[in-house]
C-alpha cells in the first residue's frame, strides 16, 4: 500500500471547555446527510478526556463542516471505571437502528498506573448524544484479563450477534525506567452486543523482544479476506507505529506490517509517532484517519490510498 498524506484535519483551538487539547482516536460514522463524522476524544484543562465529534466533507476530508459544542459522552461518577476519562474506539448501528458506541474507561490506580475497561453507550438521536447502557463495564476484569480490556472494534456478525476484536492483558513491563502496559489482540462474540464472555481468544500476540502492546484494532472486510489496521507500541523507540495483518476468517491472522506503507514523517505533527488508524471507503477512494505525535496532542489527520 502507498498513501498520500493530506495533513491535519482538526486540532482544538482551546475555546471549548471539554476540548482544550488533544483530538484522539478518530472513529468514523457516515451520517444520513452524506457527511462523515469522526468521533474523537478531547481533554479538558486537567487532562480528563471526553468524547465529541468533528464532521467533515467526505469528498474533501480536510474540510471541517461542524464541531460538537458539548461532549456526546461524559465521564462517570467518582469511583466508576470511567471517572477519569472516556475514549471511543468503535461506533456501529445495531439491528434496531440505534447506534452503539464502544468506549474505554480510564481509571487511575494506586499500585498500577491505570486500568482500562470497556463500556457501552447508546444513541437514539442519530449520534448527537449517547447514554450509557450501565455504569459498570461490559468488559469487566477477569482472571486472564485483569488490567486491560479495551480498544474494541465491533460489528454485527453475519447471521446475527456481534463480533469484537480488542486488546487485553494483565501485565506491566519496565521500559526505560517507566512501567508500561503489556497486551495483545483478542477476539470475542456476543448475542446482543452487550453481554460478552469473561475472556477472549488471543488472535495476535506481541513480539516481547520488540513490542509491549497493540492499540485499537480496526477491521475492514474485503471480498475474500479481512484486513486489520492496528497500532504497535514499540520498545525502541518507545512510541507507536502502524501495523497491518490479513485473515481469511477474522481469527487466524498473518502479520504484514511492512505492507502498510504509512509511517512517521521527517518533520511535523506525525514525526515522532503514528497510531489509531481508521480506514474507510468513500466512493472510489480509501481514506485513513489517524493520530500522530503525543497520542493525538497534535490533532488528527488523514491520508488517501493511492496504490
Amino acid at each position: 500500500m502507498q498513501w498520500k498524506k493530506l495533513g491535519v484535519v482538526w486540532q482544538p483551538d482551546g475555546d471549548l471547555w471539554w476540548a482544550r487539547k488533544y483530538a484522539t482516536c478518530p472513529t468514523p460514522l457516515f451520517l444520513n446527510d452524506g457527511s462523515l463524522r469522526l468521533y474523537i476524544q478531547c481533554r479538558d484543562e486537567d487532562g480528563v478526556g471526553r468524547i465529541g465529534y468533528v464532521d467533515v466533507d467526505p469528498e474533501n476530508p480536510t474540510r471541517v463542516l461542524r464541531v460538537s459544542k458539548e461532549p456526546v459522552l461524559d465521564v462517570g461518577a467518582p469511583g466508576a471505571f470511567d471517572d477519569n476519562g472516556v475514549f471511543q474506539t468503535s461506533v456501529v448501528q445495531a439491528e434496531d437502528g440505534r447506534l452503539f458506541m464502544y468506549y474505554v474507561g480510564f481509571e487511575l490506580c494506586h499500585h498500577i498506573r491505570y486500568r482500562l475497561l470497556t463500556g457501552l453507550a447508546v444513541s437514539n438521536d442519530g449520534g448527537e448524544t449517547f447514554q450509557k447502557v450501565k455504569t459498570t463495564p461490559i468488559l469487566e476484569r477477569s482472571a486472564t484479563e485483569m488490567h486491560f480490556r479495551g480498544g474494541p472494534f465491533v460489528w454485527p456478525a453475519t447471521g446475527g450477534g456481534y463480533q469484537m476484536w480488542y486488546v487485553a492483558g494483565s501485565e506491566w513491563e519496565e521500559i526505560d525506567g517507566k512501567s508500561m502496559p503489556v497486551y495483545d489482540i483478542r477476539y470475542a462474540e456476543s448475542v446482543d452486543g452487550v453481554h460478552w464472555p469473561e475472556e477472549g481468544r488471543i488472535v495476535l500476540q506481541v513480539d516481547r523482544d520488540k513490542e509491549h502492546g497493540f492499540g485499537r484494532p480496526y477491521i475492514v472486510k474485503k471480498q475474500n479476506h479481512y484486513q486489520m489496521f492496528y497500532s504497535i507500541r514499540k520498545k525502541s523507540p518507545c512510541a507507536y507505529r502502524m501495523g497491518y495483518a490479513e485473515s481469511v476468517d477474522g481469527i487466524h491472522w498473518q502479520r504484514k506490517d511492512e505492507e502498510i506503507g504509512l509511517d512517521i514523517s521527517v518533520g511535523g505533527w506525525d514525526s515522532d509517532a503514528i497510531e489509531y488508524a481508521a480506514v474507510v471507503d468513500v466512493g472510489n477512494k480509501t481514506l485513513c484517519f489517524y493520530n500522530g505525535n503525543d497520542f493525538g496532542g497534535t490533532g488528527f489527520g488523514v491520508a488517501e490510498l493511492v496504490e
